[in-house]
């Protein structure tokens, strides 16, 4: 039985209760605001989010954010589908969200830590995040299929 962590500060909290998830949130920004995620199907969220350590955002009972960590939980960590919704952005939530979920008391003894973005390197980069130097770089492989989502318009 997974162990739910929850922080709370005032009217906004954190936790990895999925059971407080709401899906059709983390699935509309995904699908529709997302540049990694473009019309990802909700059932692929739904899989995502059963096989992952997720954080959700809220204030009062409204889901703002997410987070999700693909982890054993004792090596290894990759950080996805990190997300404010617009109209709650400017009030240092992403820095309290990555706080929390890097102050997780089931992550504290990890080696490694991978994620991947197009535009947000100065919000990990004030959490000790870095771009691998040259000489690490090369270690690392990866296969991708970018638009795996998207609806093919030739059918």
């Amino acid at each position: 039985m997974e162990t739910i962590y929850e922080v709370v500060d005032d009217m906004y909290y954190i936790t990895t209760d999925v059971s407080k998830l709401d899906v059709n949130v983390i699935h509309q920004f995904l699908s529709e605001e997302s540049y990694w995620a473009e019309e990802i199907p909700k059932s692929i969220v739904e899989k995502a989010i059963e096989n992952s350590l997720c954080f959700g955002l809220f204030y009062k009972d409204a889901q703002i954010g997410f987070a999700r960590l693909v982890t054993d939980k004792a090596t290894f960590a990759y950080l996805a589908d990190v997300f404010v919704l617009k109209e709650y952005r400017g009030k240092g939530l992403s820095k309290w969200l990555m706080h929390t979920i890097q102050t997780h008391p089931e992550l504290q003894n990890l080696r490694r830590w991978l994620l991947t973005t197009k535009d947000a390197h100065g919000l990990y980069e004030q959490f000790g995040w870095k771009i691998p130097d040259a000489d690490y770089a090369y270690r690392f492989m990866m296969r991708n299929k970018p638009g795996l989502y998207k609806k093919n318009e030739e059918t």
